[in-house]
């Protein structure tokens, strides 16, 4: 999950994408990388000081299993946490062996649990942290704000997508683009969309995440919006977008 643009809806989307896959059935886990934490509070996940996190698998190299804590009331939904101090990870990774591959090689050891999906939500920047996300991904899903400014930034962050493919992961793709923060009542947002489709033609997906208060207020309550106000706009709107990650993946996985 990443776009180096903050306030795009990220950690929302990587929170709520992964409550509602849980509540499918899935077997989900969310990879905190970002300092802020923001992730591991809407998931009711313990990040403070001293909390073993992303941080100690990354330098200490601590396994991951170790880390890993399920979600309170959310069955089949877990969180590896951060915490802040993974904002000096950036600089003591840099003289590290291996540096971008760190999070890959500890996501290869975890095999003491089996998911269905894994959501590493990225700080927002193209520093050490994000390659090693990418590194460690098959996927890419960048959510897009419907405002003005949103493109911008993009072609820095596909040109990393493409850098991290041909030197560290040649399976990463580019899969999916989920326009967020859609306002209806504006001629901006549909003219935003259009433009996203335009460039990015079927990796947007159809479900759009509009603009909601709900969505800004779950994360304050220590739970995604799905548990918080299933009935808002803004649940059911990522509940459609899960299904279609999930039919998606389904119908790669037949090959169709």
């Amino acid at each position: 999950m990443s776009n180096q643009k903050g306030g795009v809806g990220k950690t929302t989307t990587s929170v709520n994408l992964a409550a509602a896959l849980s509540m499918h059935g899935q077997r989900v886990l969310v990879v905190d990388l970002d300092p802020q934490g923001n992730a591991s509070t809407a998931l009711a996940t313990d990040h403070r000081a001293g909390t073993p996190s992303v941080y100690q698998v990354l330098v200490d190299d601590l396994a991951l299993a170790s880390i890993v804590k399920p979600v309170p009331d959310m069955p089949g939904l877990f969180c590896a946490p951060a915490t802040l101090d993974l904002a000096g990870a950036e600089i003591e990774l840099v003289p590290m062996v291996g540096r971008e591959t760190r999070l890959k090689r500890a996501l290869a050891a975890f095999e003491s649990m089996e998911f269905d999906y894994i959501f590493i939500d990225c700080p927002p920047s193209l520093g050490l942290l994000t390659v090693n996300a990418m590194a460690a991904a098959q996927e890419v899903l960048i959510p897009i704000q419907c405002e003005y400014y949103a493109l911008e930034g993009l072609s820095q962050l596909l040109q990393n997508v493409e850098l991290v493919r041909v030197h560290l992961n040649q399976t990463l793709a580019l899969s999916t683009i989920l326009l967020t923060m859609y306002d209806g009542r504006t001629r901006l947002a549909s003219q935003v969309a259009d433009e996203v489709r335009s460039h990015f033609g079927d990796t947007v997906l159809d479900s759009v995440i509009p603009r909601s208060v709900r969505l800004s207020e779950a994360p304050s309550y220590g739970q995604s919006v799905m548990t918080y106000d299933p009935g808002s706009s803004g649940a059911m709107a990522y509940m459609e977008a899960a299904r279609e990650i999930a039919y998606r993946a389904a119908t790669v996985a037949d090959g169709s």
